[in-house]
């Protein structure tokens, strides 16, 4: 059995299980090493012993052992200090079991303690991709562009700012739900765009994350289905994934999507997507979800990529840098006004971006070189298709990267 496989198996219960043991021995970060040894003894176990009918109460199980075992440990080591200050001996000690079955709500109640408010929202976000989504501390640290030890003691301190407050796993009236929703639908977000375009490795996206990411957005609009940033987030997700099945042709290049056979796109999740933009938008103030949505709305209902309404999605690009402004709106919203207005105009609107933060991500020199060879200058194309392999980790995306800037180097 692969180690992908083994994931599959263990990453639907292992939030769960986690609920179950934060919610009966109150201790997070205790919790959270039990849980991973009990994944490494199913990583060990399960390819020779077969995997148990029921995994995730097989981890509740090893977890709960570990747990008990650690505490007996610490417990009797007490004892024995305080037996040789007493000079008696210690007691037989006895640690009883908490009660840890999962219950149904265990994963967004488990979504709500890591973005209790008592955290600052860079803080929630890491523990909760740590804790529900399973992402390594690695992969996070590349989420937030920070160093991983930096990522490391975020989350340290994170679980240690919980214990400090007392946060414990309690299940949150309706009304109180929407006060975290926001940190809780930037959470998904994230978890969906690491699976969605992996950040590093040899795979373009990871369907485990997305498939994750998706039913934990379902979950929370079947809780909230009046909030529309949350129906907007599902949307967006939907319609997004809708569109993941060309990504990759039969030798593994990557296909960029104005070369997309759309047949092969998800008629059903594009629809469902798109009834959701329209049953959200129409409810108040528009967020950036909602917008993000109905961008990719647009893209979804082009039967052909020269058939996309650019003029459309520059407007809700100019929406979306009023409700929500950021150097990457930016950059998306660049790539609409070159298809309108020519290259020309885009390459004005990435000039401001290589001057900042951004300059490091290698989407603006691979958007910068795709306008530059439109626009005819194919040396300056393939220096910027080469800057942006050259800052890629992912595999998928620096072999395309390199293809391009080759083909431009030495033309058929």
């Amino acid at each position: 059995m692969t180690t992908a496989g083994l994931e599959d198996l263990w990453r639907p219960g292992a939030p769960r299980v986690l609920a179950g043991l934060v919610r009966g021995y109150g201790d997070f970060d205790a919790a959270e090493d039990a849980l991973q040894e009990a994944l490494l003894a199913a990583a060990r176990q399960w390819p020779d012993d077969g995997v148990p009918a029921d995994p995730t109460a097989w981890l509740l199980t090893v977890a709960s052992r570990r747990l008990i075992d650690r505490r007996r440990q610490d417990a009797a080591r007490a004892r024995r200090e305080r037996a040789e200050i007493l000079r008696t001996p210690p007691d037989r000690l006895v640690v009883p079991a908490p009660d840890v079955p999962g219950t149904a709500d265990d994963e967004v109640t488990l979504f709500l303690l890591c973005c209790h408010p008592v955290l600052r929202p860079p803080a929630q976000v890491a523990l909760t991709l740590r804790a529900l989504a399973g992402l390594s501390t690695a992969q996070i640290a590349r989420a937030f562009l920070v160093p991983e030890v930096t990522m490391a003691q975020r989350i340290s301190r994170a679980k240690a700012r919980l214990r400090q407050a007392g946060a414990t796993l309690t299940v949150l009236p309706a009304r109180e739900l929407p006060d975290r929703v926001a940190a809780v639908a930037h959470v998904l977000y994230l978890i969906f765009t690491e699976g969605h375009a992996s950040s590093a490795g040899r795979d373009l996206y990871d369907v485990s994350l997305t498939r994750e990411a998706i039913r934990l957005a379902r979950y929370l609009h079947a809780r909230l289905p009046d909030v529309g940033e949350v129906t907007g987030l599902l949307a967006l997700m939907l319609l997004t994934d809708a569109r993941r099945a060309p990504r990759i042709a039969a030798d593994r290049s990557l296909v960029p999507q104005a070369e997309h056979d759309r047949s092969t796109w998800d008629a059903a999740a594009i629809r469902e997507g798109i009834a959701l933009v329209e049953s959200a938008l129409p409810r108040g103030t528009v967020g950036p979800y909602q917008l993000q949505a109905a961008i990719a709305a647009v893209h979804a209902e082009a039967p052909r990529a020269e058939l996309t309404d650019w003029a459309q999605i520059d407007a809700l690009y100019r929406m979306l840098e009023r409700a929500a402004p950021a150097p990457v709106v930016t950059l998306n919203h660049a790539v609409a006004v070159s298809m309108l207005h020519g290259p020309d105009a885009g390459l004005r609107m990435l000039e401001p971006l290589l001057a900042t933060e951004l300059r490091r991500y290698h989407r603006v020199h691979a958007v910068r070189a795709h306008l530059l060879e439109l626009r005819g200058d194919a040396e300056r194309a393939r220096a910027a298709y080469a800057a942006a392999a050259e800052l890629t980790t992912s595999l998928p995306e620096q072999r395309y990267l390199n293809e391009r800037a080759a083909r431009l180097s030495f033309p058929e």
